[in-house]
């Protein structure tokens, strides 16, 4: 009797394990298939999803609010290889946007929105700064640590040293690892 009890008891508790998840999911846990993003005033789309259908990916449409299907917004052919496909716009003025990218075998893709921020202008009392970092005048030096800083042949010899004892006490205690021990 107490196994039937535990076992029905079991029963539930698993039923109610494996309905937790779609509880929990909701009704838009929809993951998109493309990945959007914004530089300044240019609008990029990424995808995977498509797959080339008489020389064609498909195509990807910017859609500013007010706007309600794909044939509305700014067309953009996608570009690309079976590993990615990609679309872009430029000179976007600032506002929030959504983009959708319908396949080539009339499929969708995904649908995204994105918001593009108004670039900020310099204040006029500051002159602009280069934030450009100059190039080293040697370069690095492979090999050696691969400094720029040259130490000179005692340093070096010193490193090699310390380096060539390392190996020699790694192999001396693998090899005194491997022996049986005898009594």
């Amino acid at each position: 009797m107490r196994t039937t009890r535990f076992l029905s008891r079991s029963g539930q508790l698993l039923a109610a394990a494996a309905a937790l998840p779609v509880g929990l999911a909701g009704p838009s846990t929809a993951v998109s298939g493309i990945s959007v993003s914004t530089n300044g005033s240019t609008v990029s789309v990424v995808t995977s999803a498509c797959t080339q259908l008489n020389g064609s990916w498909g195509n990807a449409s910017l859609l500013a609010a007010g706007q309600a299907n794909f044939a509305e917004g700014r067309q953009a052919a996608l570009s690309g290889t079976t590993v990615s496909q990609s679309a872009a716009w430029s000179n976007i003025s600032p506002g929030t946007y959504t983009v959708v990218v319908v396949c080539s075998n009339g499929g969708t893709a995904g649908s995204q929105s994105v918001i593009v921020s108004a670039a900020k202008a310099p204040s006029p009392t500051q002159a602009p700064q280069s934030t450009a970092t100059p190039a080293p005048q040697r370069g690095v030096a492979g090999g050696e640590g691969g400094t720029v800083r040259d130490y000179g042949p005692v340093t070096i010899g010193i490193g090699a040293a310390l380096v060539g004892g390392g190996v020699i006490a790694t192999a001396w205690y693998l090899r005194r690892r491997s022996k049986p021990h005898r009594l």
